[in-house]
This record gives C-alpha cells, sequence and structure tokens, in this order.
C-alpha cells in the first residue's frame, strides 16, 4: 500500500511539470505550449513545457519500473539532526517536561494534570464561556419557545438563523441586556448561523434621524459580534429610492419621503463590516410607483439592477423577501407567473443570492394568512413551491415559534420540504 502511494505521489509530480514562465523562447522553440493557452491570453503570457509529454513518461517509467525500485533506493530524505555536544552549538534549556518520551494522555512530569482534564472543585464552573453566558441562562434559554423552536429545527437539514429586533432595546438603553438574551439562546443551540438583528430598518418610525440610525447599527452590530464571535449579522429594510430607475421625479419623491433610506448609507454599513447579510423587501413595489406608472415587475428589475451597479453584494449577501404569497388566492398562471417574478427573478439577475419568503402572518384583524392549508392541508401554492428543490438552500421563511400552527417540530419539519434555512423569530 505504501509503495503505491509513492507511486501515485511520482506520478502527481510527473504530471504537475507544466510551467507558465516568461523566459527566453521563439516561435519554433520545440518546449513552446503556446497553443495550449486560450486565445484571449495576454502576449506577455508565455507558456513552456518544463517536461515534454514524452520525457514525463521517461520520467516515470524511471521511477516506476522495477516496481518503484530506484524510488526504493533513493531512501528518505537526510534527517535533520542537532548535537547539543558539539562546541558552538546552543540548546534552549529551561523548558518544562522531563525530556523523556510519554504514553498518550500520561503526565509528562510526576504530578502534572491528567489527560489535560482540569481539577476543579466540587460545583465550580472551570470552563468559561468566550460569550460570557452561564449554565444557568443557557438552560433558561432552551426553555424559551425559541430555544425548543431551534431544539426541533436542529433536526431538519435547514440552516437556522435567530430573528429579533434590538432596536427596542437600544431606543429604551438595554441594549447589552437584548443582547445577552440573544447570546444565552444562540450559545444553547449549536450550528446556529447568524442573528437578525433588526427589521425595516430606517422604514417604521423607530429612529428619527440619520445620526441615530447609524448609532444604532453601529452599535448593535459591534455588541453582538463582542459576544457572538463567527456568527453572521442579518438586518431587513427597504430602498424606495431603487424601484424608481432613472425616472428623476419619483428619485427626488422618494428621497423626500425616506430620507433615512439613503443608498449610500446602507452601502456604508456593508463596506464597514457592521451587517453580513441585508433582506431587501419588497412588499412596496407593487403599489408605491404608480404615480409614475411604474409596476411591480419593473420596480424589482430598476431595484436589482441598482444593487448589482453598487456591488452590494461584494460585501455581504443579499436577500429578496415577499409575503406576497401568504393567502393570496392565485390561478395556476398567476401562480406560476408569481415564482418566475418573485423567485426566479432575483436569483436570475445575479442580485440576491436568497430569497426570503413569508409562509404565515397574521394581520391586524386577527386573520391569519398562509402558503399551506390549515393545519397543513394540500395546498396549490405549496405544492408548487415544493417542487423548487433545485435551489431550495436559496429558499429561507421566518417562523413564530410562540404562535405554531401545530407544534414546532411539526411545522418546521414541514417547512424544511422548502425552504434551506429559517428565522426562529425570539420575542
Amino acid at each position: 500500500m505504501r509503495r503505491r502511494l509513492r507511486q501515485v505521489i511520482i506520478i502527481g509530480l510527473t504530471l504537475s511539470l507544466l510551467g507558465i514562465g516568461v523566459p527566453a523562447w521563439s516561435e519554433d522553440d520545440d518546449r513552446n505550449c503556446n497553443d495550449l493557452m486560450a486565445a484571449d491570453t495576454p502576449a506577455f503570457v508565455v507558456c513552456t513545457w518544463l517536461a515534454k509529454p514524452d520525457e514525463a513518461a521517461d520520467i516515470a517509467r524511471f521511477w516506476l519500473d522495477d516496481d518503484g525500485q530506484n524510488m526504493i533506493d533513493s531512501g528518505p530524505l537526510d534527517r535533520i539532526s542537532l548535537d547539543c555536544q558539539e562546541p558552538g552549538t546552543e540548546c534552549p534549556t529551561g523548558g518544562e517536561g522531563d525530556g523523556e518520551m510519554h504514553d498518550v494522555g500520561a503526565p509528562d512530569v510526576p504530578g502534572a494534570e491528567d489527560g489535560g482534564t482540569p481539577e476543579c472543585r466540587n460545583g465550580e464552573e472551570c470552563y468559561v464561556d468566550p460569550t460570557g453566558v452561564t449554565v444557568a441562562e443557557k438552560s433558561a434559554a432552551k426553555a424559551t419557545p425559541a430555544g425548543q423552536a431551534a431544539q426541533a429545527a436542529a433536526q431538519t437539514p435547514m440552516r437556522v438563523w435567530i430573528d429579533t429586533e434590538l432596536a427596542d432595546d437600544y431606543k429604551a438603553g438595554r441594549l447589552d441586556e437584548g443582547v445577552k438574551k440573544i447570546a444565552a439562546l444562540v450559545a444553547a443551540q449549536p450550528g446556529v448561523v447568524g442573528v437578525r438583528f433588526t427589521s425595516q430598518l430606517g422604514y417604521n418610525q423607530t429612529f428619527g434621524t440619520a445620526e441615530e440610525l447609524d448609532a444604532f447599527v453601529s452599535q448593535a452590530s459591534a455588541a453582538l459580534r463582542k459576544v457572538l464571535p463567527g456568527k453572521k449579522l442579518s438586518a431587513h429594510t427597504v430602498v424606495p429610492l431603487f424601484g424608481c430607475g432613472a425616472n428623476e421625479d419619483c428619485k427626488t419623491a422618494m428621497t423626500e419621503k425616506y430620507p433615512l433610506l439613503d443608498p449610500e448609507r446602507i452601502g456604508a454599513w456593508l463596506s464597514k463590516g457592521y451587517i453580513d447579510q441585508l433582506a431587501l423587501d419588497d412588499g412596496h413595489l407593487a403599489t408605491l410607483y404608480a404615480t409614475w406608472q411604474i409596476d411591480a415587475k419593473e420596480a424589482q428589475r430598476n431595484q436589482w439592477i441598482q444593487v448589482r451597479a453598487r456591488a452590494w453584494d461584494a460585501y455581504a449577501q443579499i436577500a429578496a423577501e415577499d409575503a406576497t404569497f401568504a393567502g393570496a388566492q392565485l390561478t395556476g398562471e398567476q401562480l406560476t407567473q408569481a415564482i418566475s417574478e418573485r423567485v426566479a427573478a432575483p436569483l436570475q439577475d445575479a442580485a440576491a443570492q436568497t430569497v426570503t419568503l413569508w409562509t404565515r402572518w397574521q394581520d391586524a384583524s386577527g386573520e391569519v394568512h398562509r402558503v399551506y392549508g390549515e393545519k397543513w392541508q394540500a395546498g396549490d401554492t405549496w405544492e408548487q413551491l415544493k417542487k423548487l428543490g433545485s435551489i431550495r438552500p436559496r429558499l429561507a421563511t421566518l417562523y413564530d415559534p410562540a404562535h405554531p400552527e401545530v407544534d414546532p417540530a411539526t411545522d418546521l419539519k414541514h417547512l424544511s420540504e422548502v425552504f434551506g434555512q429559517v428565522y426562529l423569530h425570539a420575542a
């Protein structure tokens, strides 16, 4: 087995002797391999065989003939050894250990810790979680509806995010408290991808000035990254200006109506690394631009052109978010068109990497709107979405464990038939 492995290595080395360089050369040089390069290769890039195919075959035969005897005879490279007794050689002293070899897991010296296991007093916590979350706080987080839903979601193939709103905590002066609560929930369930820490950012009435909005984003991001290193941070908003396209009157009106939703400001959040994922809602696209005869399809096209032009996807993952499927009574043709426009188009436009679809929401009157049937009864929309298996990793949804359709385990199992990611709401 070892001899065969050595042969494979030699073959790999031999076949890698194709070099790209800028040596002295001529078109008639028999080592010229420019014909192997693409037609649009710059003229200053020259291809030269370090070993031509026939030479490579000879090299391989040299090492592999006689069952690799030449490789065997070559022997290992000389070991590098150091004689501390040789005059002029200095070897460090004073290191730990007794200088003797010991079995794996055995102490280096008498009295050392056995196998690296810390010595703790009874009842004492020896491990300090880098998030600062205690065992008691993790246990409490697991017992919440979001914590239980996270455990159920972990049994599905879906990637799990925590969806919360820290803007209210920030306004109330309790940002650290809100962040710690979310940190406990994330720490309680290994595998959570990240946290969506705000929705309708700058669109609702939570913040009154651009400075206040910027301060919230930067401080919330810093606080979350401190206690949740390595986790993704997401935010949801809208950019009404994008739907206008080149219509100057529309752009002027949108700028005046939504002064906080300046694309330059949002782009700065991305370039500064405050946000790893930005979800752009398209709920306003169907009606907001009627004055300028811009329909939903054109507004959406305008939006994604602007996103691409600003290269936002170079800084963060961009997601499209849509709630129109939940509760909509669509014919077969309308449903096909909606999937094409609301799901396929953002992905095909190469601006959005994922699409988040609302599957269940409750309006102000208490009426529940669903993509699927009540108690998961069969429905045309749901059955059509289940056929999008090829893009399932790019589809995400929101789930509120405090208002389940049946129970979290049942609901999340059904959702995993369509979606590759889920955002679990944590109050």
